[in-house]
């Protein structure tokens, strides 16, 4: 939400056709979370999030050289899928299988945090970068810095998750007995109803801000 007036004053764009690229960035995330869950039971979590990591730093990269709001968009399903591959699906699984039976849900609940913390510091951190360089410089630099997280990969201790073949399933047989079980089916409904409203707020909350009050300042983060 933050490039939105940025990239929309340069190609004279309106709101809604950079907004579209972010309703279909996060369509791509949800879509990518089950086949990237399936590709670190299949191949290894590390894999599966240096793919994930590529993916959104191709986005990234291509996005920024982007001219139109059909080529945004498109890119956009890159991004999508990376962050599936690099976000909570993948890492909670490997925090969890790294913790002890008594350390896991502090262990979660701290891995939980530090990404929620990201996302608060993350839009004021991207608009600061705007303000010394250019949108398109500012994606470049978020995707040297999501490969250069690829450097504590070697610290990962988590075992591998065991793939037994008796124990596989085709994807449809999984989604039948997930949507069977009404639990499942209210906790689906619950992230629905959670992921639509951030997403709005995401894609329009800081350009409505820096409408009606300047630039989201780092400093705002710490003044409430």
């Amino acid at each position: 939400g933050v490039f939105q007036i940025p990239i929309a004053e340069e190609f004279g764009w309106l709101r809604a056709e950079f907004s579209l690229a972010i309703a279909i960035q996060n369509l791509a995330w949800g879509i990518g979370q089950p086949i990237f869950g399936a590709l670190a039971e299949k191949i290894g979590d590390r894999k599966a999030i240096i793919l994930g990591a590529l993916t959104y730093a191709a986005g990234l990269v291509l996005s920024s050289f982007a001219v139109t709001p059909e080529a945004h968009q498109l890119y956009e399903i890159l991004v999508g899928f990376g962050i599936a591959g690099t976000g909570f699906g993948v890492i909670l699984a490997v925090v969890g299988r790294a913790s002890s039976d008594e350390n896991r849900s502090m262990s979660l609940a701290i891995a939980t945090a530090a990404g929620s913390a990201g996302q608060v510091f993350g839009a004021p951190m991207a608009e600061y970068l705007l303000g010394l360089m250019s949108w398109q410089a500012v994606f470049v630099v978020f995707a040297v810095t999501i490969l250069a997280t690829l450097m504590v990969l070697p610290m990962m201790r988590a075992p591998e998750p065991v793939n037994r073949a008796e124990l596989e399933e085709s994807m449809g047989a999984i989604l039948k007995r997930a949507f069977r079980d009404p639990s499942y089916t209210l906790i689906f409904l619950g992230f629905f109803s959670c992921g639509y409203q951030l997403a709005f707020i995401t894609a329009h909350f800081p350009a409505f801000v820096t409408e009606l009050c300047g630039p989201i300042l780092p400093g705002g983060v710490l003044h409430g």
